[in-house]
């Protein structure tokens, strides 16, 4: 229990873009249903939330990761309008539809989620769920509060509780809703899922690069070594494997491994932010 609570500090100072893995259930559902992750929607967002211009009380300052043309917003708009005012049941889905779209083409995921978990209450299935609980751990990903973080890994365990329902075996979403329950009261948990999805798949790559991520924040530099030697060996070129296998030989003292563990994932990409990220791992270890 006491690594499990050190693996949740840890996770919050994750860098953007990795996960960073007792409210009631019901309570914390509707908060989630309630925010549309950096656009300041409601339960349905609202028009007043796309244009910016009429948050509701309790909104977050969070900013969106990818910022809305003016066209962008007015087809939102267009939309929302179209969904409030629409009766026929079908139409309304295939409204739906064209909004989770539209949000999941901007990064409002947790918008996207909505509508998406408005099709799977139609039409309920591992698929429907999936995409909508896929959307809501995106959203979780990219919180940038513990406030936030919490309430939407919520949401995310509850949709994946449902892929799982249908099928025991999806392994992705297994290994997701391992890391949401990582900002949980039940981190334990949490592990037990991960480990559970590498006895069925020892090679899966998500299990083993957020197990490493874990090791890493847990201070137990030797096993996240070792997970991400297994990650890199199952896929060489797994970019965001090879850095971390890097900085956890770093913290283990294998400079020279940590060396050639950072040039490759340099190799694998052009990305300017990675490659900064390289040369500052690289001038540290001098």
């Amino acid at each position: 229990m006491v690594v499990a609570l050190a693996l949740v500090a840890g996770l919050f100072v994750l860098p953007k873009g990795i996960v960073k893995p007792k409210e009631g259930k019901s309570e914390m559902s509707q908060q989630a249903a309630r925010t549309a992750n950096r656009d300041n929607g409601a339960a349905a967002p609202s028009t007043a939330s796309v244009d910016g211009s009429a948050a509701p009380a309790g909104a977050t300052a969070e900013q969106p990761h990818m910022s809305m043309t003016a066209e962008q917003r007015k087809e939102i708009s267009t939309l929302l309008a179209k969904y409030s005012a629409e009766r026929d049941p079908m139409a309304k889905l295939r409204v739906a539809s064209d909004l989770a779209a539209k949000y999941r083409a901007v990064e409002r995921f947790d918008s996207a989620g909505y509508y998406y978990e408005q099709l799977a209450v139609a039409r309920p299935g591992e698929q429907t769920w999936k995409r909508a609980a896929d959307s809501y751990f995106e959203a979780f990903s990219f919180a940038a509060t513990e406030e936030r973080q919490k309430m939407l890994a919520a949401k995310t365990r509850e949709l994946y509780e449902k892929v799982l329902k249908n099928n025991p075996e999806n392994l992705d979403a297994k290994t997701n809703l391992g890391m949401a329950y990582m900002a949980s009261d039940n981190p334990v948990q949490g592990v037990t899922l991960l480990r559970e999805v590498l006895v069925a798949d020892p090679r899966n790559e998500n299990a083993l690069y957020n197990l490493g991520l874990l090791s890493i924040q847990s201070n137990q530099n030797d096993k996240a070594v070792e997970r991400f030697k297994e990650l890199t060996k199952v896929n060489p070129e797994n970019i965001n494997g090879q850095f971390y296998l890097g900085v956890s030989l770093a913290k283990t003292g294998a400079k020279e491994e940590a060396r050639a563990a950072f040039q490759k994932a340099k190799s694998l990409s052009s990305d300017p932010a990675l490659v900064a990220s390289v040369d500052e791992q690289l001038a540290q270890l001098k």
